[in-house]
């Protein structure tokens, strides 16, 4: 759906992107990370024309992007950002509609899709009468996310649109991005700063420095099979946490004790290392029963879980 081939910007004598490859296949989340500074708002803005490459070429479904209409690329291309970007003298409801206004779609239409995102970003619908300042942070960045999802545009470009918000306010808004179905058929390249967020939400990473880029693949393939002492670096600080929630309990299947058939819940082995063990503490039981939906059945302690952990992890190799 998007490559990037050989793509570079200058400010005078400073590179801000030099030489960057990547491709993001249709339907794929990838997240730009790095340092401060290192080109990945810069590289964002390039895909949708905000900022002219100076070197390279960026192909959007196929085409160039410097030989399509800038305009028109662009309302072909959602677009979050961290400031929320929301007119203070408009409604909720004008700010949302402000793509189909300009597609020229009738009121009806709009209505309609108003409340259709509304529902699906659980929003209230008395909120539609209201001006930004009148919600809070997290109700403005849902306002923020409709607005770019209206038109139901095939790429979602997000410039760390989270990145504003407290804590609590940001983990569930993730949840809900990651749980949306509307995003799921949706190409989208994402900025951000943090390292749990990007984990959080990738299906790949692009990992950026001084401009370059330093590795792209899964959060798997950063964590076990770094590509060099930087990528490697980068993720030190964070690695056993980051590790605990890709890992997931059908990963480390084949390291788990048999287990019976039992009455009470069977859990899914999506489910992360890290979510088993939250669930192991909060609900305060000694073990859980997951099922592989083909009839294999495995129960699981805390002992269990770590021990097999530690016999997946031992099994990757570090280059």
């Amino acid at each position: 759906m998007i490559e990037l081939i050989g793509v570079s910007k200058r400010y005078g004598s400073a590179i801000a992107v030099n030489q960057v490859f990547f491709k993001v296949n249709e339907g794929e989340n990838l997240v730009l990370l790095g340092t401060s500074g290192c080109g990945k708002t810069t590289t964002l803005k390039m895909i949708n024309r905000l900022i002219e490459t100076d070197e390279g070429k960026i192909m959007v479904n196929g085409k160039d992007n410097r030989n399509q209409n800038a305009e028109q690329l662009r309302r072909g291309i959602g677009y979050v950002m961290q400031n929320i970007g929301l007119f203070p003298h408009y409604t909720i409801e004008d700010n949302i509609a402000v793509v189909p206004k300009l597609l020229n779609w009738d009121k009806k239409k709009t209505a309609d899709r108003v409340r259709e995102l509304l529902l699906k970003l659980h929003l209230p619908e008395n909120c539609l009468k209201f001006f930004p300042a009148e919600l809070s942070g997290g109700q403005q960045q849902r306002v923020g996310l409709a607005r770019a999802l209206i038109a139901d545009p095939p790429v979602l470009l997000m410039d760390e649109a989270f990145g504003a918000l407290d804590n609590v306010t940001r983990t569930n808004i993730q949840q809900e991005f990651k749980n949306l179905e509307e995003l799921k058929r949706k190409t989208i390249v994402m900025v951000t700063h943090d390292v749990q967020e990007a984990f959080e939400l990738a299906d790949r990473i692009c990992l950026m420095d001084k401009g370059q880029v330093m590795q792209v693949g899964t959060p798997k393939e950063l964590l076990f099979n770094p590509a060099n002492e930087f990528s490697r670096q980068f993720l030190d600080g964070q690695r056993l946490a980051l590790e605990f929630k890709v890992i997931r309990v059908k990963d480390i299947w084949s390291n788990l004790p048999d287990g019976k058939n039992k009455t009470e819940k069977v859990l899914n082995p999506e489910l992360s290392v890290w979510e088993a063990m939250e669930k192991l503490r909060s609900e305060t039981v000694e073990e859980l029963t997951f099922h592989d939906g083909k009839g294999i059945v495995k129960t699981l302690t805390f002992d269990d879980l770590t021990k097999a952990f530690n016999q997946y992890k031992n099994s990757w190799h570090y280059e």
